[in-house]
């Protein structure tokens, strides 16, 4: 009985202790194993259904449960629970089937006990539960025992991660003097441990380096400043280094570290300044115009924007303009530029003041006067040996072009601007192309006339002249002289061409036959007046007359109306040319007027040959016909030999042929021709005779005498002098008389006898 009682205390025991292991397990998976067990009260419900429709499956029994979770990173395989039915007693008679996530891989089941064993180490990490299903299964009849069941078995965490920063590297900026308490970055950390089981994953931070400038907020990560007024100009950058723990900063936890890197930003707290309060610079006397003179520099521990500034002069009035300042946009410093020549003779040292001010300015750290400072600048100017300089960039003279040689035109004059005053000599540059002209005294500069000038041949001179130090150096400066030659009355007036008037028979009194104008090489002041007029005369010319038109021309008037070319052929007509000089000066210009048979038109047709008849004194009608008979006898000549000569071939060629046919006496009667276009023997045809011929006596040569031709002669001149050489019907009847008489068979052969 005592064994029996022990036996029946330990099994409630045991039930016991099963019971609050299952509230635990459902107190730590409240949401899985409810789901779970729901799940089976719904498979028990729908089974008892079952059972109640088929009698012969039997009623769900329970299962009994132990433990069902694992803890990570455990390399030794060990029972994690066992899956038992009520109706298990221990006979081995039910077999247990283990399927699911990690079946017969990570977890195995003892088909007899039910205990669940791991295989291998597990990582949370990589998986936090797994879901199995269970099943119990009658060795004999092979039916299940229990139904199918659906449990989780989870994997324990342990702290086996370290925290990792994210969004690392971390750089941030602040401006100088930012009050304490300012936000700089916030760093943040994670923790691959589970943050429901333990302090795990529980994260805490703190700074390791950056103290005292800069703090950090143990839970947020946010890192802030805690010093006042830090300063750029004195330290730009910081390195603040954080740290992050798990466990709370518990030891046994694990940890890292991340740097922020932290710059500070300028403001403008610094305002500019000189480091000397004198500068001294030196600039030669003939620096050219906006030459460099110097730089001058004012520090502003600033950076861009805030360390912009404008420089300035400030002086008297006179030196205002002398110099001016400019900022370098590059490196900030006032450029100092030479706005005026200098002169060392007359100012040699420029004292002034400069000031340098911020061009953006902020009263919150300093107040306006701060952003501004002044220092001095002196400026000494060197002497340097300069040219000669003339009194005068240009000159311009005046000089009658009858002025004689050794005239003075004009005195040109140079000093030496140093203090030294060397002596200076003059000269004529040798490349001026009037050098000749004039001549320039070495001492004194004066320039005179050296040999006689025409305006007419150049009316401007271009005289460089050369002024030289007489000093170690020769230097030496130029300047053009301008000479204007003055003119004269030293021209006559000539006519504007020269003029051949004619006047036509027939023509009226008081028309006008030329109209004239003249011309003059000399160039006065209020210009050309002419004035023309006729040789004075004892008597009155009662053939022409001139009349002045006022206007620098004139006109050729007829006084009569009865020219004629049986009268005179032509008249000699003297025309005087005066100018408006002083003194004037005339010319006198004969001029011929012929007379001339004028078409209706007023036009002589004839003009330059009845010109030269009427100069050689013969009439123009002999004249052609002179010309006419020469060339009449020029072709007769010609036209003749050449008719003798083709006579003399014709009856050579003939008599050949007939001495070589032998014709007889029958055929001499009958008439022989030969073809005009052959010439020669070679195209001699027999033609049939129409009718016999009646022989005629021999024809008598005709020798032309002297006489004949003479009389010939003295027709066609006759004839050339009532038509005129230019007639085309004259033209061709001579051309016809030609033809004719050199027809053959007309005279015969022509022959001149002496």
């Amino acid at each position: 009985m005592g064994s029996a009682e022990e036996t029946h205390g330990w099994a409630l025991q045991m039930s016991t202790l099963s019971v609050l292991a299952t509230v635990m397990v459902f107190a730590m998976f409240p949401g899985g194993v409810l789901s779970d067990m729901r799940d089976t009260q719904d498979l028990e419900a729908q089974q008892l259904a079952q059972a109640s429709t088929h009698p012969h499956h039997r009623l769900k029994r329970g299962w009994i449960w132990k433990q069902l979770f694992v803890p990570e990173e455990d390399p030794t395989p060990r029972v994690i629970g066992q899956l038992k039915s009520d109706s298990d007693r221990g006979e081995s008679s039910i077999r247990y089937i283990l399927s699911g996530e990690g079946a017969g891989d990570v977890f195995e089941i003892d088909e007899y006990s039910g205990e669940i064993r791991t295989l291998k180490k597990l990582d949370r990490e990589e998986k936090a539960f797994y879901v199995l299903q269970a099943q119990a299964i009658n060795r004999r009849s092979n039916e299940p025992e229990e139904p199918q069941s659906e449990f989780i078995i989870k994997v324990q965490d342990i702290n086996d991660n370290v925290p990792q920063f994210q969004n690392e590297p971390y750089v941030s900026s602040i401006p100088e003097m930012c009050p304490p308490g300012t936000t700089v970055a916030q760093v943040t950390a994670t923790d691959a441990d589970d943050p429901m089981f333990g302090n795990n994953a529980k994260l805490i931070y703190s700074i390791l380096q950056g103290e005292p400038y800069f703090s950090v907020e143990p839970k947020t990560g946010i890192v802030v400043t805690s010093w006042p007024n830090m300063d750029r100009e004195a330290r730009e950058q910081y390195l603040v280094v954080v740290q992050v723990k798990d466990m709370l900063g518990l030891s046994g936890g694990y940890s890292s570290s991340t740097t922020v890197t932290v710059s500070l930003t300028d403001v403008n707290d610094n305002g500019p300044m000189f480091r000397h309060h004198v500068y001294s610079f030196a600039v030669p006397e003939n620096a050219a115009v906006d030459t460099t003179v110097g730089r001058i520099m004012a520090e502003d521990g600033d950076i861009g924007i805030n360390a912009r500034m404008t420089y300035s002069l400030e002086d008297d009035l006179e030196e205002s303009s002398t110099f001016m300042i400019k900022t370098d946009p590059g490196t900030q410093e006032g450029v100092i530029l030479l706005a005026k020549p200098l002169d060392y003779e007359t100012k040699r040292r420029f004292v002034m003041a400069a000031e340098a001010v911020n061009d953006h300015v902020d009263t919150r750290f300093l107040s306006l006067e701060e952003f501004k400072d002044r220092t001095s600048v002196k400026i000494f100017v060197e002497d340097v040996d300069e040219p000669p300089v003339f009194l005068s960039p240009v000159y311009e003279w005046k000089v009658p072009e009858n002025s004689a040689v050794g005239t003075v035109v004009g005195t040109v004059s140079a000093r030496d601007t140093d203090t030294v005053n060397n002596p200076i000599r003059y000269s004529t540059d040798k490349r001026s192309a009037t050098t000749e002209a004039f001549r320039i005294d070495p001492n004194n500069g004066t320039v005179t006339v050296a040999k006689l000038l025409d305006r007419e041949t150049a009316n401007w001179h271009n005289v460089t002249i050369l002024a030289k130090e007489k000093s170690r150096n020769h230097l030496s400066s130029s300047v053009v002289v301008f000479i204007r030659v003055l003119d004269i009355n030293d021209n006559v007036p000539r006519l504007a061409r020269d003029y051949r008037p004619y006047i036509c028979e027939g023509t009226q009194a008081g028309e006008i036959i030329q109209l004239l104008s003249a011309v003059d090489p000399d160039d006065p002041v209020e210009g050309h007046h002419f004035y023309f007029s006729m040789v004075p005369e004892k008597h009155i010319n009662p053939n022409f007359t001139i009349r002045d038109n006022q206007d620098n021309t004139a006109s050729i008037v007829a006084r009569r109306s009865t020219f004629t070319r049986k009268d005179r052929t032509q008249y000699l007509l003297p025309v005087v040319v005066m100018d408006s000089g002083s003194p004037a000066l005339s010319s006198t210009s004969t001029l011929t007027v012929g007379v001339c048979s004028c078409q209706p038109a007023g036009h002589c047709p004839t003009g330059g040959v009845e010109a030269l008849a009427l100069s050689m004194g013969v009439s123009l009608q002999t004249l052609l016909g002179f010309v006419v008979c020469l060339v009449t006898l020029t072709v007769l000549s010609v036209l003749m030999l050449m008719v003798r000569r083709h006579r003399r071939k014709q009856q050579e060629g003939l008599a050949v042929a007939v001495k070589e046919l032998e014709l007889p006496e029958t055929v001499s009667q009958k008439v022989l021709y030969y073809g005009e276009g052959g010439g020669g023997g070679a195209d001699l045809e027999f033609c049939q005779p129409v009718f016999p011929l009646r022989p005629h006596p021999r024809r008598r040569e005709r020798r032309l005498q002297k006489e004949d031709i003479r009389a010939s002669i003295r027709m066609s001149l006759r004839e050339s002098h009532l038509i005129g050489p230019e007639d085309e019907i004259h033209k061709g009847k001579v051309s016809t008389a030609f033809a004719i008489l050199m027809e053959p068979g007309v005279y015969g052969d022509l022959s001149f006898s002496e």
